[in-house]
């Protein structure tokens, strides 16, 4: 079974980056594809990033299209989240989710990932 953790979190101002990583265990890593979620104050958990097993194909929320890129070293069992131009409505919860082996579609819903890790806060102060 694949354990998550994720880290990079931190308390920014508006303008600022960050580079969230999330670190896999396990030998299935390469063969799932990753995403990254994340959950602001008083509401629901949303699809931020998502990227193949490959790494050939990434996904990205309308939000963050732009500010935000997703990579993978499947050589080292990571996943990053590279955040440029931080907002204040980027405040939330990440997490770090993987899904099944071979399972490389829908990667923008929640119910494709069974494995996830324990978050980390990102906050963006004005």
């Amino acid at each position: 079974q694949v354990q998550l953790v994720e880290s990079g979190g931190g308390l920014v101002t508006a303008g600022d980056s960050l580079r969230l990583s999330c670190a896999a265990s396990g030998r299935t890593f390469s063969s799932r594809a990753m995403g990254w979620f994340r959950q602001a104050p008083g509401k629901e958990r949303e699809f931020v990033a998502a990227i193949r097993s490959s790494g050939a194909m990434t996904l990205y929320a309308d939000s963050v299209k732009g500010r935000c890129t997703i990579s993978r070293d499947n050589g080292k069992n990571t996943v990053t989240l590279q955040m440029n131009g931080l907002k204040p409505e980027d405040t939330a919860v990440y997490y770090c989710a993987a899904t099944n082996p071979d399972r490389d579609y829908f990667l923008r819903l929640q119910s494709e990932y069974p494995i996830w890790g324990q978050g980390t806060q990102v906050t963006v102060s004005s």
